[in-house]
């Protein structure tokens, strides 16, 4: 699973403490997200899809699509 968070993210000025703020959790749980090696929960999936205006399916990508 790969996302694009960060790009997002960065896109709007925002570091990853902001981010975290506005969703509700740690930095290190944004950190985790944008690296890998976090799966966020389905509610935080849809908050982040949410918080950047975008279907969920344009941000968090299976790798194993076509």
């Amino acid at each position: 699973m790969t996302n694009v968070v960060r790009r997002l993210r960065e896109s709007r000025g925002l570091s990853q403490g902001q981010l975290a703020l506005e969703l509700r959790v740690s930095r290190q749980t944004v950190n985790a997200i944008e690296t890998g090696r976090y799966l966020p929960s389905l509610p935080l999936a849809f908050a982040i899809a949410r918080y950047f205006g975008r279907p969920i399916e344009e941000i968090f990508h299976d790798d194993e699509r076509d």
